[in-house]
């Protein structure tokens, strides 16, 4: 499932596992299949999917277990829409190299 798009498979996988909790696929409590049973469904690498499932653990959508698994937090608030989140990122990132050049340009204006 892991596409050749340039984007990080880990990165792909959790966004589509957090597609998943949002759309209640992977309800409050379910736990997440395996990381096995990940990299056999993503045809990924164990250590990529486990960044995956860190991302969401960084996010605060799954608890991890110890012994036990991974589970879909029963107070996980939907993280807002990824689209949304990357157009804010890149006009910030636009933004910031805009200011960049300006002060670069001045700069070499002064050597």
């Amino acid at each position: 499932m892991v596409k050749n798009t340039g984007r990080p498979g880990y990165l792909q996988i959790a966004d589509d596992l957090r597609e998943q909790i949002r759309r209640g696929s992977l309800a409050p409590g379910d736990p997440l299949p395996s990381t096995t049973q990940l990299a056999t469904t993503y045809d990924a690498s164990l250590s990529v999917v486990k960044l995956a499932v860190g991302v969401l653990r960084a996010e605060g959508l799954v608890i991890g277990q110890q012994g036990k698994g991974v589970y879909v937090r029963e107070d996980a608030a939907p993280a807002p829409p990824a689209s949304d989140e990357l157009t804010e990122i890149r006009a910030t990132l636009q933004d910031l190299s805009a200011r960049l050049e300006r002060v670069e340009s001045r700069l070499a204006e002064r050597e």
